[in-house]
This record gives C-alpha cells, sequence and structure tokens, in this order.
C-alpha cells in the first residue's frame, strides 16, 4: 500500500471519526447495564476500533481522487486519460520547437508518447495544417528564442519552455528541450521555471475554463541529475508552483491534473494535502 498503515493524516481522519462516534455510542450506553455487560461491551470496542482504523486507511489508499485548494483555486488530481477527460482545454506537452513529425521509430516524437497520440489521435494526414496553426499562433511569435539552422530533423524555431498555443481545445506547450539526438531533457530549474512560465500562460489563455493537464515531465526520463524523480515529486512540483506563480483560477473553472491509471500505486494522493498549508 502507498500510503503507511500509521500515517499521520489517517491517524488524524481516524480521531474524527471515533470523535463523532463518541456521542452516539454514549447514548446507547446509557440503556445498557455497564456492569453485567462490560466483557461483551469491551469485545465489541476491541474489534470494532481497529476495524474502524484498518476501514479508513483502505478507502484512503483506494481513492481515485482528490481536491485541493491552491490559492483559492480548485485543483482536483485524479486518475484517467486525459483524452476523455471532461475539460473545456487539455494540455498537450510538445518540445521546445513544438515539432509535429511522428514516425514509426520515434526519430522526432514517438507514437508512445502523449505528443504523438495526439498528432495522431486528432492530426493524422493533416499535419501540415497543423504547422500553419502553430507557425501562426501570434503569441509564439514573442516567444521565439532562436532559429536552429542545424538540424537535420525537424523545425528550426525553438522557442520559450511553458509557452502555450491554443489549437481548439488544446493547450499545445512547449515543455522540453531537445538535444542534438532529438532526446528530450531539461535540468531541474528548466523544469520548474517552464512550470512557472506555463501558470503564467493559463492565466492568460484559460478564460474561466476548466483545465486537464498530465504529470507533465514523467515521460522525460532525462531530467538531469535527478533521473529517479518520481512521480509523485513532479506532481507536488507542479502543484508548488501553481502556489509560488500566485495564479488563481476563478470559480467555477479549475485544474485537473490527470494521472495515468497504471500509475495509481505509486501515487499518495493523501499526501498532497499537505501543500494546501
Amino acid at each position: 500500500m502507498k500510503i503507511p498503515f500509521f500515517d499521520k493524516r489517517i491517524l488524524r481522519q481516524f480521531c474524527v471519526v471515533l470523535s463523532a462516534l463518541a456521542t452516539p455510542a454514549s447514548i446507547v450506553l446509557l440503556f445498557v447495564n455497564i456492569e453485567q455487560n462490560k466483557t461483551y461491551i469491551v469485545g465489541i470496542i476491541a474489534l470494532a476500533v481497529p476495524f474502524i482504523y484498518i476501514v479508513i486507511w483502505c478507502r484512503l489508499n483506494h481513492r481515485q481522487s482528490i481536491v485541493l485548494k491552491i490559492n483559492t483555486s480548485e485543483v482536483e488530481i485524479k486518475f484517467g486519460d486525459i483524452f476523455i477527460e471532461q475539460a473545456d482545454l487539455k494540455v498537450i506537452p510538445f518540445n521546445e520547437y513544438f515539432d509535429t513529425l511522428v514516425d514509426d521509430n520515434g526519430m522526432v516524437i514517438a507514437e508512445s508518447t502523449l505528443n504523438g497520440k495526439y498528432i495522431e489521435k486528432f492530426h493524422k494526414g493533416k499535419v501540415a495544417e497543423l504547422d500553419t496553426l502553430i507557425s501562426s499562433y501570434p503569441q509564439l511569435t514573442k516567444a521565439i528564442l532562436e532559429e536552429n539552422a542545424s538540424r537535420s530533423l525537424g523545425k528550426k524555431t525553438k522557442y520559450k519552455l511553458g509557452t502555450i498555443c491554443v489549437v481548439e481545445d488544446y493547450l499545445l506547450t512547449a515543455f522540453s528541450h531537445f538535444d542534438d539526438n532529438n532526446k528530450a531533457y531539461l535540468e531541474i530549474h528548466d523544469y520548474i521555471n517552464c512550470l512557472l512560465n506555463f501558470w503564467n500562460e493559463v492565466d492568460r489563455v484559460y478564460a474561466g475554463r476548466t483545465i486537464a493537464i498530465p504529470v507533465l515531465g514523467s515521460g522525460i526520463t532525462r531530467l538531469k541529475g535527478y533521473e529517479n524523480i518520481l512521480d509523485q515529486e513532479l506532481l507536488e512540483l507542479i502543484i508548488w508552483t501553481l502556489k509560488v506563480s500566485r495564479v488563481k483560477l476563478t470559480h467555477p473553472s479549475k485544474a485537473k491534473i490527470i494521472v495515468f491509471k497504471n500509475k495509481s500505486e505509486r501515487i499518495n494522493l493523501l499526501a498532497l494535502k499537505d501543500l494546501e498549508i
């Protein structure tokens, strides 16, 4: 189980439940002869108390979502599939060139990535139209860093990390550097700065709509200096950067962070509650 048996948060909820049960239990005991039923009552308590604790522990370990309040914004973290999630806008991470070349060998973008799945699902056979939408998006011209004429595959215009290009109800986001071999990488300071810029971009485009966000960075194996970083830690950084950015998503909009279902055993949702403090 991902939540330790004696986790302080479970102990806290256990105490709340016991307090709630104390009053009705006291009322029931008013009508019971304690002396005559002492052994019976002690037996019930001895069984009920650990049973209640175990039920709470199991329930929290198997929960599928949690809601946090960050800067008055509502943030829901849940397990699911971003493509079928109900949200007005959905974030798809691209590289810093907004490359769209998907092939079986993954020379630029692998089909198995979220980026590749998005292109194959919505733009297969019409990638040129997507390229036009990206290159003509007005806000991107302000985020150009340089032209990399030496690239042999993919696009040559490099954009600032965290920059968003809106294509219908998807927010395409520049979220990783690409090296000379077209391998994605980030350093930890790049990752944090990227997230801070990303939240500012979200503030610019969300317009009161709900946004679904994947665990950004989870597909990047080359997070330099932090190669063994956990998805739990990435989640905490995403939420922490929203907190320090001071961006506020006004009601009824909210942010949904969608974690792949197959990673549910690695994520302690309850621990994220500490980020509200």
